[in-house]
């Protein structure tokens, strides 16, 4: 080979591997940009709601954590959960799941083993420190 075929070959790869990470950057962006999108409607990923929990006098990761063991908690009372305004046909309501959409707002997923639907409780510290959770709306999916 001379020495024009191999930098030739060189440059070849140069470019291609130029183009690979151009393309890698491309898609990162994108996905950095639909996390932040996705991460917006989170207590911890938004500023203001971060900042209101934050005035409290209390970080929004040990509200969110306080909150969430207090929904969780919810499933071991007596009778219904008091947090899913659905009765059960077939057992016990029980919240699966909590997403946190601001410092006010929570969607749980609850569900008896046969009907499943999600509830929207509305949350908040009262000016003595105890946590007030009322569900606000519900929907329950057809079986």
């Amino acid at each position: 080979m001379n020495e024009k075929t191999i930098f030739e070959s060189q440059e070849k790869k140069i470019n291609s591997l130029t183009n690979q990470v151009a393309k890698k950057d491309s898609i990162n962006e994108v996905l950095n940009d639909r996390i932040s999108e996705l991460d917006y409607f989170t207590l911890l990923g938004n500023e203001n709601a971060m900042t209101y929990i934050e005035n409290l006098g209390m970080e929004a990761e040990e509200a969110q954590s306080l909150v969430t063991e207090a929904i969780y908690e919810s499933n071991f009372g007596d009778g219904q959960n008091a947090l899913v305004p659905v009765e059960s046909q077939d057992g016990k309501m029980r919240i699966n799941k909590v997403r946190f959409l601001n410092h006010r707002w929570i969607l749980a997923d609850f569900t008896d083993g046969t009907y499943w639907g999600e509830v929207l409780i509305d949350y908040f510290f009262d000016d003595k420190e105890q946590l007030i959770l009322t569900p606000i709306g519900s929907t329950l999916y057809p079986n």
